[in-house]
């Protein structure tokens, strides 16, 4: 996507029809070229394979929304699934993380949309496993992966998880084992046993999804957890313990030579 993105800013100034192929079409890059249309840009094609692009001289101011973050939508929803009570997220779209919701409620976890964003309810009982392959938007987002594999730590029967977008993004995998997880990897394929609970644990960041997937798994896990090295989550996140904390978890940012989240 952020190829697309930055093809997008160049082509916008640049002399000449530009057309780009195989174009990445999420919401973000729509968003993207409406504001840069507002702008005084000619670009159409936005959400599709092919984008056209002719060249303008220059750019003038605009007013632009832009759209809520989904990444950030689906994450705190996945935290309070994993979490259990009742979570209701606003000023965000259902329809950005629709594959994720599906796959939520083929878990057991109750979703009901609203029109500035959704519910989560999670009340007893124990989640079911299910199976997932990351996809091109409007698929599993890769960017989710890793939060809903803390997730399926938990969940009764074994998942199976299938990364198709990036390589080697399982590095969260032996950090939420240290918790107690029972997960396998086998090249892009990662297979979780559900646990009947996890333990609290010294684990470390690896990325940005990784850190916040075990930030997630300690809100669920029995006793303290510090997640070190979370400068990653500050690319990604803004004030999140403080978002979490007004929902009722018991996080804290400790400031020293290792900075830790628990």
């Amino acid at each position: 996507m952020g190829a697309t993105e930055h093809a997008l800013l160049a082509a916008v100034l640049a002399n000449g029809h530009t057309v780009m192929s195989n174009a990445a079409q999420e919401p973000e890059i729509v968003d993207l070229a409406d504001c840069l249309n507002k702008m005084g840009a000619k670009i159409s094609g936005a959400g599709t394979g092919t984008i056209h692009i002719e060249g303008v001289t220059s750019l003038n101011g605009a007013t632009h929304a832009v759209l809520p973050d989904r990444i950030e939508t689906g994450t705190y929803a996945l935290a309070a699934a994993m979490a259990g009570g009742e979570v209701r997220l606003t000023k965000t779209r259902c329809d950005f993380i629709q594959a994720l919701i599906d796959k939520m409620v083929e878990a057991g976890v109750e979703v009901t949309p609203h029109n500035d964003g959704l519910t989560i309810r999670r009340n007893g009982g124990r989640l079911k496993a299910v199976e997932i392959e990351t996809d091109p938007y409007p698929g599993f987002a890769t960017d989710l992966q890793a939060q809903f594999m803390a997730l399926m730590t938990l969940a009764d029967g074994e998942s199976v998880i299938r990364e198709t977008i990036f390589e080697n993004r399982f590095m969260h995998a032996p950090e939420l084992m240290r918790l107690g997880a029972d997960i396998t990897v086998h090249g892009g394929e990662a297979r979780v046993r559900g646990v009947e609970a996890l333990e609290g644990a010294q684990v470390m960041a690896t990325d940005l999804r990784a850190s916040v997937s075990l930030v997630i798994a300690g809100l669920a896990a029995r006793g303290e957890t510090v997640v070190n090295r979370v400068y990653h989550l500050d690319r990604g996140f803004e004030r999140l313990e403080e978002k979490l904390g007004a929902c009722g978890a018991v996080i804290r940012r400790i400031k020293g030579d290792d900075e830790g989240e628990d």
